[in-house]
């Protein structure tokens, strides 16, 4: 931990020579972390060194320091550490150096050293490719932080959890893969709240085969949650459906957004649709629009409606999905309405 005490010091002169030398923006890091510049001890010439050693050019370098300029207070024994680290999963330097320059963040926070190792060892251990764990690495450091036994655990429960609820030994280490690659951040939960969300589930009449659906199309979400806001959202969604706890069971399985968001989003959601004269009737028909948002459902009807499309008496399908989908659909719309009708029983124009 370093000192954020800026009263009484003043800057290290010698850290900016060293920066000045290496054409940082001094005042960038001023802007952004100035406590950096007033600490008495800075390893700036040291770890420029060693990201050129690595193949960063100039602009690169500066780029990072500037990005994350406390990296110079690291020793260049914790930066080679880091760097020896990262190469178990990098396939090279040149790869390893892109992803300092995009995360130089993650790279230096190397307070965690040791459970960084232990965990990209369980990683490794469980079958999860580099270029995934590579992916964690930059986008859930966080993941880790934790101790390796906090993480095993964790794997333990799921697996665990997947057996009971009727999931084949055969088929159980790709679920966790794909489980783990989609939302690494199910690390962060306790076994606890894994287990508790499972059981409300079942409580709430949903079978095990319907649990494991479920766990699938949420990618762990469902792990985030907890048992009372899932209450709520679920009456929340009976209410406006008028619908039967079976009924609303088939809905929550077609559309696990139901679970997932809490009731003032849902409220929000609901109350754009009717007010582009969607009906009740047509949401509870295709309850999957509600995973979109107002704005991205605004948009998608005004694009239907400039082809003559009309929204409230059709189909919400055609407004699902991601925007890939929607484009898809879309341009399938548009070339019916430009391609000429052909009457079969039309003669056929014949030159003499």
């Amino acid at each position: 931990s370093y000192t954020t005490d800026t009263k009484s010091k003043e800057e290290n002169k010698k850290t900016i020579e060293s920066l000045y030398s290496l054409s940082v923006d001094i005042k960038k890091i001023r802007r952004l972390k100035g406590w950096v510049l007033l600490q008495d001890v800075a390893y700036v010439k040291e770890i420029g060194g060693i990201l050129k050693e690595m193949g960063a050019d100039e602009t690169a370098v500066a780029n990072i320091l500037e990005c994350c300029p406390e990296a110079i207070l690291h020793t260049p024994e914790e930066i080679n550490s880091q760097r020896a680290l990262w190469q178990l999963v990098c396939q090279n330097e040149k790869q390893l150096i892109k992803l300092i320059e995009q995360f130089p963040e993650s790279f230096f926070t190397t307070k965690y050293h040791q459970n960084q190792k232990a965990n990209i060892m369980f990683f490794q251990e469980l079958g999860l490719k580099n270029n995934i764990i590579t992916r964690f690495l930059t986008s859930a450091p966080s993941i880790f932080y934790n101790p390796v036994e906090k993480n095993k655990n964790v794997i333990e429960t799921l697996q665990r959890n997947y057996l009971n609820l009727g999931g084949s030994e055969a088929n159980m280490k790709i679920w966790i893969l794909k489980l783990l690659s989609q939302n690494p951040f199910i690390l962060l939960n306790a076994s606890t709240t894994i287990q508790e969300n499972l059981e409300f589930l079942q409580k709430n009449y949903f079978t095990d085969q319907e649990v494991l659906q479920l766990l699938s199309k949420l990618k762990g979400f469902i792990f985030q949650l907890n048992s009372t806001t899932m209450q709520k959202s679920m009456l929340f969604s009976k209410n406006v459906f008028k619908c039967s706890d079976q009924e609303l069971k088939q809905l929550v399985l077609k559309c696990p957004a139901l679970l997932y968001y809490s009731v003032p989003v849902l409220e929000e959601r609901l109350e754009g649709l009717l007010k582009e004269g969607i009906s009740i009737a047509q949401i509870r028909e295709t309850p999957m629009v509600l995973e979109l948002t107002t704005q991205i459902v605004q948009y998608r009807i005004k694009k239907l409606s400039a082809l003559g499309y009309d929204i409230k008496s059709g189909n919400l399908e055609s407004l699902n999905g991601t925007k890939k989908d929607f484009e898809v659909t879309y341009g399938k719309i548009q070339s019916k309405k430009e391609r000429p009708i052909f009457n079969p029983v039309a003669p056929i124009p014949i030159e003499d």
